[in-house]
């Protein structure tokens, strides 16, 4: 007696039900949706309703803003230069931002290349140069993230009045908090706050280089020196410049370190300057939004740029093979 058996049939796809749909391809499918699409865009515009409130507000007379709210300009428009010019230039209370905005220029600029360029050639050392203690000093690395950054404020704050001594010996001078040394002290608190996460992200990512690459250039001759200046540079440049854009901000946007060793006027940085632009009893608050939107605009124009280099630093590393 024979048994009849079914032929093989192969398996139907997934409906538009869903049935036969892993997690990862429903979430896929709720995502791309046109509902989802119409929530993003919906949050979106909530999101840059404040921005686009704060920049119509920054052009609008003293007057104005203070008898009415920016959306009235739809019915009533009324625009002036005359903030930016008293924020920008004006000798008087609330102004001369520009040597202000000067300052924020030189303190973040090395506060962003000499933290990132650190971080990666201690990255290399640590991904690709076999020495004791390697995984210790990396976690001791790693773990300096945890360190709250207030912590840290009046130790170093003190180092640089006073200096390094043990005993009668001076080991490093105490610089004075005036003048030109003082923003070569931001720089260096920016760097030393920086280090950390630069050091774990970009170690991150140079750990997934091909170790193929890296055992060709030793078979060819080239030192650790060449190899990372000529290999591993152009490789890492997405991570870099991810890195480099959240230092960036992270310099740009910053008050407490500015505040704490830039304490001096000729000195200080934008953002250090704008909490006080108010005054005493409030009355300069009308001039805050032209102060702010100046002090977002730099930032702003650098992500737009370098948008694409910071999304795929983001996702360098994700995908291996």
């Amino acid at each position: 007696m024979s048994v009849k058996t079914e032929p093989w049939a192969p398996k139907r796809p997934a409906t538009d039900s869903g049935l036969g749909e892993s997690s990862g391809e429903r979430l896929r499918r709720i995502l791309t949706s046109r509902l989802a699409s119409i929530v993003a865009i919906v949050i979106a515009v909530l999101w840059t309703i404040p921005t686009a409130g704060l920049f119509i507000t920054s052009f609008r007379p003293e007057n104005d803003i203070r008898e009415s709210g920016w959306w009235t300009v739809f019915t009533d428009p009324n625009f002036t230069l005359e903030t930016y010019n008293y924020v920008l230039y004006s000798d008087s209370a609330g102004g001369g931002l520009v040597k202000n905005l000067i300052n924020t220029v030189v303190i973040t600029i090395p506060g962003v290349l000499v933290p990132v360029a650190f971080a990666a050639m201690a990255a290399y050392a640590l991904s690709w140069i076999d020495f004791k203690g390697r995984n210790t000093l990396y976690i001791a690395m790693f773990a300096l993230q945890v360190v709250p950054l207030q912590m840290a404020l009046i130790p170093l704050l003190s180092f640089f009045s006073r200096g390094l001594a043990i005993g009668d010996f001076t080991i490093m001078p105490a610089w004075e908090l005036d003048g030109v040394d003082t923003i070569v002290q931001v720089w260096i608190a920016h760097s030393i706050f920086g280090l950390p996460l630069a050091i774990f992200l970009l170690h991150n990512f140079m750990r997934e280089l091909p170790r193929d690459v890296m055992e060709a250039a030793r078979i060819d001759g080239a030192s650790h020196s060449q190899t990372f200046r000529k290999v591993v540079l152009p490789l890492m440049t997405p991570a870099l410049a991810s890195i480099g854009i959240f230092q960036f901000l992270w310099v740009w946007n910053d008050f407490l370190v500015g505040r704490t060793f830039a304490p001096q006027s000729a000195a200080k940085p934008l953002t250090a300057v704008l909490g006080d632009m108010a005054g005493t009893w409030g009355f300069g608050w009308v001039r805050l939004p032209a102060a702010a939107f100046i002090a977002i605009i730099v930032p702003l124009i650098v992500f737009l740029l370098l948008q694409r280099y910071f999304v795929r630093g983001l996702l360098a590393g994700s995908v291996k093979g």
